[in-house]
């Protein structure tokens, strides 16, 4: 308390003047009625600024659940979406009636850490075993394919990214259905290229590349990008052909992760096809 009344004797002059300036402003505002509005008007707009910046930071401090809520949502979405499933026959009736059974699930998980610029990137994600999730699970984001997951632990998991010279994945335009592999081999962290496409195939610039589904990791249709650059070698009977990823990778948020629910029946009766001669 003592040190309180010094520090207060120390600035007397100072709580003087400020005492006197708001008294004169006082009887300034209650003497001029333009002088009060417009202190009324002044003062106003400095109480909306702040509460302007308290709303931002509120909003802002709000995101991440946000983020997660509408992640959730479009995995709800995704799990209910018509390629996440296949149709079955009626098993009673041999007639055009069908069902639907769910063959994808989609588990949602934020990548916390990533890699984009070595020959091989990885991701990690926020959950692991106990959610769920195990190898060979593909990871989709908001805009297109994201990787496969390769390591799992009880509460993370290790996932190769599609930005990785070692995941081929199968994929088709999705106009003309023609297939080919999707290999990450132009170190642009934006753009992978497509090979096996024959140059009968007609392929255009803006054509749209999506997931073909074959290797049990990805429903069909999902997207993976844009043809940007076409060229044709003319000692090499297959276009060399540019896409330009639909998926910003560079950048980390949530992701889907998802499961076929079906892929051990299909690797089971496959594993029964005759052994090549």
């Amino acid at each position: 308390m003592r040190d309180l009344f010094r520090f207060l004797f120390r600035i007397r002059i100072t709580l003087l003047f400020l005492l006197l300036m708001g008294i004169s402003l006082g009887l300034l505002m209650n003497g001029n009625e333009h002088q009060k509005a417009q202190a009324i008007s002044s003062s106003n707009a400095v109480v909306g600024q702040i509460y302007t910046w308290r709303s931002g930071l509120v909003e802002y401090a709000g995101l991440r659940e946000e983020n997660l809520r509408l992640a959730k949502e479009i995995a709800d979405l995704r799990d209910r979406d018509a390629r996440s499933r296949i149709t079955v026959a009626d098993s009673v009736r041999v007639v055009q009636d069908t069902v639907l059974h769910q063959q994808y699930r989609f588990i949602t998980a934020r990548v916390i850490n990533s890699t984009v610029s070595k020959a091989r990137n990885y991701l990690t994600l926020d959950k692991g075993s106990l959610a769920g999730l195990h190898a060979d699970m593909g990871i989709v984001g908001a805009n297109g394919i994201v990787g496969v997951i390769r390591e799992v632990s009880p509460h993370f998991a290790l996932a190769i990214s599609v930005l990785s010279n070692d995941l081929p994945t199968s994929v088709q335009l999705r106009n003309t259905k023609h297939f080919g592999l999707l290999r990450w081999d132009t170190m642009d962290p934006a753009t992978a290229s497509m090979s096996d496409v024959a140059k009968h195939v007609p392929v255009e610039i803006g054509d749209t590349v999506v997931t073909r589904g074959s290797d049990k990791i990805f429903p069909i249709g999902i997207m993976v990008g844009v043809v940007s650059k076409v060229e044709n070698d003319p000692g090499s009977n297959y276009h060399t052909i540019t896409v330009k990823l639909s998926e910003d990778l560079t950048q980390s948020g949530y992701v889907h992760v998802v499961e076929n629910l079906l892929k051990l029946e299909q690797d089971t009766l496959q594993a029964k096809a005759p052994p090549e001669e």
